[in-house]
This record gives C-alpha cells, structure tokens and sequence, in this order.
C-alpha cells in the first residue's frame, strides 16, 4: 500500500511540475502583433438590389438609395457603440456598396442635362453629412479596424468631390479669354504711330 501510494505521488507531482513548466514557457513566449482586420467588401444585397431596381426614375432611385445606405451607417455606428466591431465593418461594406453604386449610376446618365447636375447636387449634399460621422466611429474604433473606417472615410471624401467636381463643370460658365493686342512692329506690314508732337522725319519728295 505505502510502494502504491508513493508511487502515485511521484507521477502526480510529475505532472504537477511539467503543467508548471508549460504554463512558464507560454508566459514567456512574445506576443505577437494582431493583423489588421481584412478591408470590408463592398456589396448589394439581394433585397436592396430589388428595391433599387424597382425605383421610377432618377429621383427615385437617389432617394431609395440614400435611405439603405443611411440605414447601413447608422447599424454601422450602434455596433461601434456596442463594441461589435466586425458588424460594424460589414454594415460599412454595405453601406459603401450602395454609395458607389449610386455613383456609378449617376455616371451612366446624359452628363448634359440639368436633372443630372441636380442629382450630383443633391447627392453631394447627403454624403456630406457622412463624413463627420465616420469621423466619430474612426474614434473609437480600435487599431486593428480603424484602417477600413480611414477607407471608408476617403472612398466618401472622393465621391463627393466627384460630385462636386461633375455639378460645377456643366454649370459655371467659363468666361471667353481676352483677346491679345498685336504689338506693332517689324516684320507685322504696319509702322508704328509716330508720337504726338514728333515731327515727320519720312524724306518729302521734290518734283
């Protein structure tokens, strides 16, 4: 009985100290950096290509697509609040998707007519307001996600100078370039005006 219970002291104090030991060496391994998380992938879901699919015209379709979009954003900043970060980067993917396919499909429209330059003005004015708010999610998102919000961030900043740039292009007017005056001189088949008061040193004639 004593060998047995000796015995089984010894293999349990053997395990005791290699536990030991592999919890020491975890302890002392470095900690490795945490990549940053994979950019979200902009997208349209099937149920929000359906509605923008069924809009009337243009209007509508700005409309319907602003409303998604800011739906998105707006799931996107209540799981920042709640820490679900991953969520919060798939609802920017989303809400990204529909930003730019709104873009595109401004940019297939006759760039020439007024109900164009009014969808730029009017998208350009909504996505504006996006910009500060993304601004307050980059704040507290942690390091490893904030790159995609910076993206995110810029992707809108481009998409509203595209807006801009395509609004004021067809509407202000250029105005003509003065006209330069020829300096007379030789070689131009004209003499220069004598000035006033000089007087008339061109050789006269005599019969």
């Amino acid at each position: 009985m004593s060998v047995s219970f000796r015995y089984e002291s010894i293999v349990l104090l053997q395990m005791i100290a290699a536990c030991a030991l592999s919890t020491s060496t975890a302890a002392q391994q470095p900690q490795l950096p945490r990549l940053p998380a994979p950019p979200p992938m902009h997208f349209v879901s099937k149920s929000e290509r359906s509605q923008l699919d069924g809009t009337r015209d243009s209007k509508a379709r700005l409309r319907e697509t602003m409303t998604l979009a800011e739906a998105r954003l707006t799931h996107a900043e209540q799981m920042t609040t709640d820490k679900n970060f991953t969520e919060a980067l798939a609802d920017l993917g989303g809400y990204l998707g529909l930003i730019g396919d709104l873009r595109d499909y401004i940019a297939r429209l006759d760039q020439n007519k007024n109900g164009t330059r009014d969808l730029y003005r009017h998208f350009e004015m909504q996505v504006r307001a996006h910009i500060n708010r993304l601004g307050i999610i980059q704040r507290t998102t942690p390091a490893v996600y904030v790159r995609n919000v910076k993206e995110a961030e810029e992707f809108i900043k481009e998409t509203r100078s595209e807006a801009l740039e395509s609004f004021y292009g067809h509407s202000v007017l250029r105005e003509p370039q003065p006209e330069k005056a020829q300096t007379p001189g030789p070689g131009n088949g004209k003499d220069p005006a004598p000035p006033p008061g000089a007087k008339d040193l061109s050789p006269t004639r005599r019969p």
